[in-house]
C-alpha cells in the first residue's frame, strides 16, 4: 500500500496534469469528487507570494491540506484518485506523457486500494461475525442461567405453596401468605407485579396488578374452602371498569369456581378478565409450564375464542 505521503503527492500531480484548464478541473475531477465551488472560487482569486495567481498544482498542494483537516479526508481523496484511474479524456491535458503516467499510477493505486477495502470489508465481516457469536454465546450462558435460577426459586415456591395447602386452619393469614408467594413468582421471571394496593382514596383494594405485552391487569386472589363465585367476580369487573382502557383482569382462585361461572363470562358483555386455578399455579411452580408461557396462551385463548378459563391441563395434556 503507498504511504500517505506518496498518496498525497499522486493526488496533486492528478489535480495538476490531467487537464489544462483549471475550470475543467474543477468540472470534471474536484467537484465529483466532493471540492465545493465556493472553496474553489477562494482558490480562483488567492495568489501565491509573487502576486501571480496559483498554479494548478499550487491549487492541488492547499486543496489536499485543507483535506486532510477533515474527517472525509480519506473518501475525498479516493475519489480523486477513482475518477483518474477511469481517465480518457487525454486531448484535455497539455502534456499528454505527464497525464498518462499520472492515470497509470492512479490505476495502480486504485488496484491496491480496492485489494484493501476488500480485505478490510472481509475482516470487519469476521470481526461482525465472531461479535455475533460471542453475544450469541452471552445469551445462551444468560438464559442457562435464568433456567436454573427459575428452577432452583420454583422449588422453594413450591414447598411454600404445600406448606399453605396443609394452613386450613387460617384462611386469612394463608390468602396473605399466597399473595406473597405470587409476588415472588413473577419477581423471579421479571414480571413486575405491584403488591396490594388501595386506591380512589381508599375504596377500593387491589391484590396484585402487572404488565404483559404492553397491556395491564388487575390481579384479584382467593384461597377459600367455598368455590369463587359470579359476586366475586363482579367485584373484579368494575375495578376493570374503574381503570383506564389498555387493562383487564386476571382472577386466580386455587379452590377453582362454581360451575355457572365460566358460562355466565362468555355471557357478560364486558370480556376483560381470565381466570386461573390452583394446578395452573402448582404446574408453573413445578416447571411443567413457564409463567409467561401460561399467561400468554390464556390471553391468546381468550381474546381470540372468548374462552375466559384455559386451563394448563389442555395446555400440557
Amino acid at each position: 500500500m503507498p504511504n500517505e505521503f506518496e498518496i498525497k503527492k499522486l493526488t496533486i500531480e492528478i489535480i495538476a496534469s490531467l487537464v489544462y484548464k483549471k475550470t475543467q478541473m474543477y468540472e470534471l475531477i474536484l467537484r465529483p469528487a466532493g471540492i465545493s465551488d465556493k472553496f474553489f472560487g477562494s482558490l480562483m482569486k488567492k495568489r501565491n507570494v509573487d502576486g501571480k495567481l496559483l498554479t494548478k498544482r499550487d491549487m492541488g498542494v492547499i486543496i489536499v491540506n485543507e483535506l486532510e483537516k477533515k474527517p472525509e479526508f480519506r473518501k475525498n481523496i479516493n475519489s480523486i484518485i477513482k475518477i483518474a484511474a477511469n481517465w480518457n479524456q487525454f486531448h484535455l491535458t497539455d502534456n499528454e506523457m505527464l497525464a498518462r503516467a499520472t492515470v497509470q499510477k492512479a490505476r495502480e493505486v486504485m488496484n491496491v486500494i480496492d485489494i484493501m477495502a476488500e480485505k478490510e470489508k472481509e475482516y470487519l465481516a469476521e470481526e461482525k461475525e465472531k461479535e455475533r457469536k460471542r453475544l450469541e454465546e452471552e445469551r445462551r450462558k444468560a438464559k442457562v442461567e435464568w433456567e436454573s435460577e427459575i428452577q432452583n426459586q420454583s422449588k422453594l415456591l413450591l414447598m411454600m405453596y404445600d406448606e399453605l395447602v396443609l394452613m386450613k386452619n387460617n384462611p386469612h393469614k394463608r390468602g396473605l401468605m399466597l399473595e406473597q408467594l405470587v409476588n415472588m413468582l413473577f419477581n423471579v421471571y421479571d414480571i413486575a407485579l405491584m403488591q396490594s394496593f388501595r386506591r380512589n382514596e381508599g375504596g377500593e383494594q387491589i391484590d396484585g396488578a402487572f404488565k404483559l405485552d404492553g397491556w395491564h391487569y388487575l390481579v384479584e386472589m382467593k384461597w377459600t374452602s367455598q368455590l369463587t363465585d359470579m359476586k366475586q367476580l363482579d367485584s373484579l369487573y368494575g375495578k376493570i371498569a374503574r381503570s383506564g382502557k389498555q387493562t383487564m383482569g386476571l382472577f386466580l382462585s386455587i379452590g377453582g369456581w362454581s360451575s355457572h361461572v365460566v358460562p355466565l363470562m362468555k355471557q357478560h358483555p364486558d370480556k376483560s378478565i381470565f381466570l386461573m386455578d390452583g394446578f395452573d399455579l402448582r404446574m408453573v411452580l413445578t416447571q411443567e409450564i413457564s409463567l409467561i408461557n401460561i399467561l400468554q396462551r390464556k390471553i391468546a385463548k381468550f381474546n381470540i375464542e372468548s374462552e375466559p378459563f384455559f386451563s394448563a391441563r389442555s395446555i400440557l395434556y
